[in-house]
C-alpha cells in the first residue's frame, strides 16, 4: 500500500487538491480546519465522506484538502470526486465499487453563459403586446 496519493476532483467552478493517506479518518481542509467547521450542512460533510463509507474506510485514511472556487456543494461534490480518485490509486480493487456508486465520474454540468439580447442565458425579455 502506498503511503499517501495526491488527485484533483473537480466540480463547476470549483478545483480541489486531495491527499489520502494512512490514519485514523482526521479530514483537513484548507490547512487548518476540520470538515464540520468548513461544511457545517450536513448534506455537504455526507458528500465529502460518501466515497470513505461506500468502501468502509472512514477509519482508515487521513484526508487533507485544498480547495478554491466555486460554493459549498461544487466545493464539497469536488472533494468528494478527488477522494474517490485517491482511493482507486491506493487500492485498485475498490474501482468498481466506486464506479457503480457514480463517484468516479466527473460531473459536467456548469453554469450556461448570458447571451446578448437575453436576460441570462435563456431568459429573454418580457413579451409586451402593445
Amino acid at each position: 500500500m502506498a503511503e499517501s496519493v495526491q488527485t484533483t476532483g473537480k466540480r463547476k467552478t470549483a478545483i480541489a487538491r486531495v491527499s489520502v493517506l494512512p490514519g485514523e479518518g482526521n479530514i483537513v481542509v484548507n490547512r487548518k480546519r476540520s470538515l464540520k467547521e468548513y461544511f457545517p450542512r450536513e448534506a455537504h460533510q455526507q458528500a465529502v465522506l460518501r466515497p470513505l463509507s461506500v468502501t468502509d474506510r472512514l477509519s482508515h485514511y487521513d484526508v487533507k484538502v485544498t480547495v478554491r472556487g466555486g460554493g459549498a456543494t461544487g466545493q464539497a461534490e469536488a472533494i468528494r470526486h478527488g477522494i474517490a480518485r485517491a482511493l482507486v490509486d491506493l487500492e485498485e480493487d475498490l474501482r468498481p465499487l466506486l464506479k457503480k456508486a457514480g463517484l468516479l465520474t466527473r460531473d459536467p454540468r456548469i453554469v450556461e453563459r448570458k447571451k446578448y439580447g437575453r436576460h441570462k442565458a435563456r431568459r429573454s425579455p418580457q413579451y409586451s403586446k402593445r
